[in-house]
């Protein structure tokens, strides 16, 4: 296995361990900082599969703006399941 298979590995590795955790939280607040380390993770790999303009927009909208959207969104309604 090659540098680069191993590589592509962990980071799917650590985007499986976000996306199980994601989906057993409770509290909402863990889900979103979640949600921004699997669209991270995501991005590193874009930056590694040689699309920085793929990586910069999934940085962008999906760690930045998507979550600032949604911790604006649990402020209003609440933190934690009922």
């Amino acid at each position: 296995m090659s540098a680069t298979e191993l590589f592509d590995l962990a980071v799917l590795v650590l985007m499986l361990a976000c996306v199980l955790s994601i989906a057993r939280a409770r509290d909402l607040v863990k889900s979103a900082i979640l949600f921004s380390v699997y669209s991270l993770a995501l991005c590193l790999l874009w930056v590694h599969r040689a699309a920085p303009d793929v990586a910069m927009t999934e940085a962008a909208v999906g760690a930045g703006l998507t979550v600032a959207l949604f911790l604006v969104t649990i402020a209003r309604v609440g933190r934690e399941e009922r």
